[in-house]
């Protein structure tokens, strides 16, 4: 039996991610008071054994009970289930985005400043988090995904690993890329727009892919850059980060900045680590 606890932090996705496992065909059950879920586990595999797939959703809600969650989770080795935990995580940032998109109150602030129930909570559930089987960090993810992630973990079974690497192409006129972890400038290579036939098409096409490829500079950066985060990645995987946004700069964010953003998430889809690319400032000034 798969035995699934879905938990996080509020505004993360959670929701959304039940839903997904629902319409995959797992029996789930969302904000069960903690107490009861050793009661349905057993009633699960002992009574209902048609369930062969289930998950609970877990989170802030639960108030002071949810500080019963590791005796709980203990407690199910007794019925010999093994639960996997997927913590989704995002910046307090795009959390309090969110907030204020939806106009939700924050579950640990009725009133007052969103950030500070959002810290307050992070550091109740980091005790969950660090027993976590999965953490996805839907900062930078469109629900299609966080869908495709889901996917690959709980219906193709494929192997997953906790980091995930979010590329984003960026103009330097439009603003420097705020919540990047690492951001590289490629404005030293030759410029495309300066070129008639290719000023208005983008790092998307063929034409200036190639046109910025061509050159050595361009290659010689993108073996130093493999290098060096090869190197980086599995330091911060140490240090307990799960999620990396590498911004690659040129001027407008449409020819050198694609074209290297490209060039290096397929370098990066080679080891074994979620990779996406975005391209923020691409469709501007069109």
């Amino acid at each position: 039996m798969r035995f699934v606890i879905v938990t996080g932090m509020s505004g993360a996705g959670k929701s959304s991610v039940l839903k997904m496992l629902e319409d995959a065909g797992y029996f789930c059950v969302d904000n069960l008071p903690i107490p009861l879920i050793p009661k349905l586990s057993h009633f699960i595999i002992y009574e209902e054994q048609t369930v062969t797939k289930a998950a609970l959703g877990v989170d802030i809600r639960n108030g002071q009970a949810l500080e019963e969650l590791d005796d709980v989770l203990n407690q199910l080795n007794q019925y010999e289930v093994v639960p996997e935990i997927l913590f989704l995580d995002s910046t307090t940032e795009v959390l309090v985005k969110r907030y204020k998109e939806t106009r939700r109150n924050h579950p640990l602030v009725n009133e007052g400043r969103v950030d500070k129930g959002i810290e307050m909570e992070r550091e109740r559930l980091q005790f969950i988090k660090k027993r976590a089987t999965y953490i996805i960090d839907t900062s930078h993810m469109l629900i299609r995904e966080l869908k495709t992630e889901i996917d690959k973990i709980f219906i193709q079974g494929e192997h997953y690993n906790n980091f995930f690497i979010s590329v984003v192409s960026f103009g330097f006129k439009y603003g420097i890329l705020s919540d990047a972890d690492l951001v590289f400038d490629v404005r030293f290579l030759p410029n495309p727009f300066y070129i008639p036939e290719l000023k208005k098409k983008t790092g998307r096409d063929k034409v200036v892919y190639d046109y910025v490829m061509d050159f050595q500079a361009a290659d010689d950066f993108l073996n130093k850059l493999e290098d060096m985060l090869k190197f980086l990645i599995p330091n911060y995987i140490i240090e307990g980060k799960n999620q990396l946004v590498i911004g690659i700069g040129c001027t407008g964010g449409k020819h050198r900045s694609v074209t290297i953003a490209r060039a290096i998430t397929e370098r990066l889809s080679n080891l074994q680590y979620g990779v996406k690319i975005e391209h923020r400032d691409v469709e501007k000034d069109v």
